[in-house]
């Protein structure tokens, strides 16, 4: 075993060690690198420059009293060390030497605030909007999250060189446009939160609804997403930030229930409820309740609102439905898109009947919105089902498996099918 003495004369698995600080820091290392260094792909070589540094000088010196701001110093160093040695072959280089050794050593044992906010600008700046919007998820699930391109491809079923392309133009994109390494001042906050918010909730939404594939949820995307909700909020405590986090905490306290033990799709109302996660749902209650009264909220907490009422039903049959086609109501003044309105038109089907939200679908469906939309065809088929329309049910879950590609959904309307064929 590799081992190191610390204070009590304890040794230490140092490998375990920087492994474990690595888990724990590297994001925020990496955050302030980058506000200091003014350059990802630089920052990223002085990250792995600095604890390749520490595997050897903890090993020999000891484990430091506050290994972040160690990281940060070696980091800083090494990265001045490694231009010097390529500024003899391209002089432009020592303008950038001169720049970073202008920069005073961060002191990140007495200003804890200032690596924080560090964490902050990097989600800013990946999220910025000159960048695209695929750009701006691959960017923040590799720079915040710290996933590597091939679990990001994995994630979105793309081959890992068009996400590394995704990476390096966007890295290009913010260096060459000198996009500012800050969290925007308080006239473009709401503006610029709204697509931070956007991104997360991307993130999210891939890995609880996979669009595609065998696996209905990707555990590893909704993890990283309620890790960097989390994190937002901890930062920046913005009403509609922690109506996000609300949000994602609900949907995710279903997850035991969401499926079967062979993998097959169990609707919400079929759902074991002892299955849900009570702490998740707690927690979520009462950040929906502190957003709402902060009277400055908006489509997520009104998305927390409904998934709040679904899950403080002790049963399917017990849910409020009047309070949550009311909550939509407002989502739809706020929000007045289609797949809102299909919504509704499921809560509606279930306080006032299938047919009147079977009439409520045709209608969406009639002005060629959410055409290519399975899960409106889907419901639109549980409805014919429900009135008696069987042939309307069949055409409609034949439409909806022409639109799915993921695998759970497909068996789930094969079955529905098959049931309505017999």
């Amino acid at each position: 075993m590799t081992g190191a003495t610390v204070g009590d004369g304890a040794v230490v698995d140092i490998h375990r060690v920087v492994e474990a600080v690595y888990r724990s820091d590297s994001r925020r290392v990496l955050a302030t690198l980058i506000r200091l260094l003014g350059d990802f792909d630089i920052a990223e070589e002085a990250l792995h420059d600095a604890f390749i540094a520490a595997v050897e000088q903890w090993q020999r010196d000891g484990v430091p009293q506050n290994p972040r701001a160690w990281l940060v110093s070696t980091g800083r160093f090494k990265a001045i060390d490694r231009i010097r040695r390529r500024s003899r072959f391209d002089v432009s280089l020592e303008d950038v030497i001169e720049q970073i050794e202008s920069i005073p050593a961060p002191d990140t044992t007495s200003e804890q605030g200032a690596v924080e906010d560090d964490r902050l600008r990097l989600i800013f700046t990946c999220c910025h909007p000159a960048l695209a919007p695929d750009a701006q998820v691959a960017l923040t699930l590799r720079e915040v999250c710290g996933l590597t391109t091939e679990e990001i491809a994995r994630a979105h079923l793309t081959a890992p060189p068009t996400v590394a392309q995704r990476i390096v133009r966007a890295k290009a994109k913010i260096r060459d446009a000198r996009v500012p390494y800050e969290v925007p001042g308080r006239g473009e906050l709401a503006e610029r939160l709204d697509g931070v918010l956007r991104v997360i909730y991307l993130v999210f939404n891939e890995g609880y609804l996979a669009s595609s594939g065998e696996a209905l949820v990707r555990q590893s995307l909704t993890a990283e997403a309620i890790r960097l909700g989390r994190l937002l909020v901890e930062l920046l405590p913005e009403p509609e930030a922690v109506g996000l986090l609300a949000l994602m905490l609900l949907h995710e306290s279903r997850h035991a229930a969401r499926s079967s033990p062979s993998g097959e799709i169990v609707l919400l109302g079929e759902q074991d409820r002892s299955l849900w996660n009570r702490q998740q749902i707690g927690e979520a209650v009462a950040l929906v309740e502190g957003a709402l009264a902060s009277r400055r909220f908006g489509v997520y907490t009104l998305q927390a609102a409904i998934a709040a009422v679904h899950a403080e039903a002790p049963a399917a049959d017990a849910t409020d439905w009047p309070q949550i086609v009311g909550l939509y109501d407002a989502l739809l003044r706020a929000d007045p898109s289609p797949v809102v309105e299909l919504n509704r038109a499921v809560a509606l089907a279930m306080r006032d009947g299938a047919a009147a939200g079977l009439a409520q679908i045709d209608a969406i469906l009639a002005r060629g919105d959410l055409a290519d939309y399975h899960l409106a065809h889907s419901a639109r088929a549980e409805f014919c089902r429900r009135v008696g329309d069987l042939a309307q049910a069949r055409k409609s879950y034949r439409k909806a498996l022409e639109l799915t590609r993921q695998a759970s959904e497909r068996r789930f309307l094969e079955r529905r099918l098959a049931e309505l064929e017999k």
